[in-house]
C-alpha cells in the first residue's frame, strides 16, 4: 500500500508529480484549515507544510501514523522538534534548495543599504538631485561578521568573496571550517573587528531576543545590520533604540519581530511606522530565499529526501 502525504500550503505545482515518481500518495489541498488538518492527520504518513501551521503537540497527538514531516524551507521554528523527534517522526528540510536564492538577494540588499539605492531613488522620482547626499560606502574595505555558518551563511560568503572585504564568521557549534578568505572567529574577535552584521542563525529559544542592545553594545565600531535571518532575534524596540543611538549605521530587514500586520497592538504599529520612515532602513517581506527558481528546487530537494528515508532509488 501506498504512503499518503499531506500537502497543506502552497508549493510549486511540481510536487504532485514529483511524488507520485517515487511511489508516494500525494493529497494536495492548500487550502485546508487547521481544525481540518486535525481531522484527517490520522490518515496520513507524511505532511508538507511550509508556514501555515505549527507542528505541535495537538498536532503530533493526532497524527498517528506519521512518519516523517516535510518542511518546504529551511527554518524549523514552528515545528516541535523535540516532540517529534520523541514520536520518531523524521523531519526533512530543504535549505539546499533555496540558500542560493537567499544569498543573492542578501547581497542585494546588502548593496542597496551601502549605496542609499532605494532612499536615492525615492529622491530622483520627486525631482531632488543630491548626489553628495547619496554618496556610498565601499563593501571591499569593511569587515563583514557572519553568525552562523550553515547552508545560508555559506551561500552568502561564497558571493561576498568577489568583493575582496574581509570575512569573519562565528558558528557556536562547528569548528575548523577556516580558510584562507574566510576567518573561524569568537564572538569576541567579531564585536572588535566587524564594519557589518549578517546574521544566519535560526530561530531558537536561545536566539529568541540574543540580539538585544547589550549585544550591540559589545561592538566596538557601529555596524551595519544585514538580517534575513529571522526578525525575532532581534528585537524592533532596541533595533530603534540602537540606530537613534548610531550604534547601528543602517539596516537591511527581509524579516521582522512579527510579520502578521493586522495582528500588532497600536504600540507595536507605531514602532514598525518610526522604523518604516527612515532612510537607512532597506525592507523586504520574508523573500530573500523565495524565487521562482527556489520554489521549485524546495520541491526536488524534499522528494529527494523523502526517497533516502525510505530508501527508494530516485535519480534526478
Amino acid at each position: 500500500m501506498k504512503k499518503k502525504c499531506l500537502i497543506i500550503d502552497d508549493m510549486h505545482e511540481s510536487i504532485v508529480p514529483l511524488l507520485e515518481e517515487i511511489g508516494i500518495e500525494p493529497h494536495y489541498a492548500p487550502k485546508i484549515s487547521r481544525s481540518e488538518i486535525l481531522d484527517c492527520i490520522g490518515q496520513f504518513e507524511g505532511v508538507l507544510v511550509r508556514s501555515k501551521t505549527t507542528i505541535d503537540k495537538e498536532f503530533i497527538d493526532k497524527a498517528t501514523k506519521l512518519e516523517f514531516i516535510g518542511r518546504a524551507g529551511a527554518g524549523l521554528d514552528k515545528i516541535d522538534v523535540a516532540y517529534v523527534e520523541a514520536r520518531n517522526i523524521e523531519i526533512l528540510n530543504a535549505p539546499e534548495g533555496n540558500r542560493d536564492a537567499l544569498a543573492e538577494h542578501a547581497m542585494g540588499m546588502l548593496l542597496n543599504l551601502l549605496n542609499k539605492i532605494n532612499a536615492a531613488d525615492r529622491e530622483v522620482r520627486n525631482w531632488v538631485w543630491d548626489r553628495e547626499g547619496n554618496r556610498g560606502v565601499e563593501l571591499s574595505d569593511k569587515t563583514v561578521g557572519i553568525v552562523g555558518y550553515g547552508y545560508m551563511g555559506q551561500a552568502f560568503v561564497q558571493r561576498l568573496r568577489a568583493f575582496d572585504c574581509r570575512i569573519l564568521v562565528y558558528d557556536k557549534f562547528k569548528k575548523g571550517f577556516g580558510t584562507k578568505k574566510v576567518e573561524e572567529v569568537s564572538l569576541e574577535k567579531l564585536f572588535q573587528k566587524t564594519d557589518i552584521l549578517s546574521l544566519h542563525v535560526p530561530l531558537t529559544e536561545e536566539t529568541r531576543g540574543w540580539m538585544n542592545k547589550t549585544f550591540f553594545e559589545s561592538f566596538r565600531k557601529p555596524v551595519y545590520l544585514l538580517n534575513t535571518a529571522r526578525g525575532e532575534i532581534v528585537p524592533i524596540a532596541d533595533l530603534l533604540s540602537l540606530l537613534d543611538s548610531g550604534k547601528i549605521l543602517g539596516a537591511a530587514l527581509d524579516v521582522l519581530e512579527k510579520e502578521k500586520f493586522e495582528a500588532l497592538t497600536s504600540k507595536e504599529k507605531q514602532r514598525f511606522e518610526n522604523l518604516f520612515a527612515r532612510k537607512n532602513v532597506v525592507l523586504s517581506p520574508h523573500v530573500a530565499g523565495w524565487t521562482f527558481a527556489s520554489y521549485k528546487r524546495i520541491n526536488e530537494v524534499l522528494v529527494s529526501k523523502i526517497a533516502g528515508y525510505y530508501r527508494i532509488d530516485w535519480n534526478r
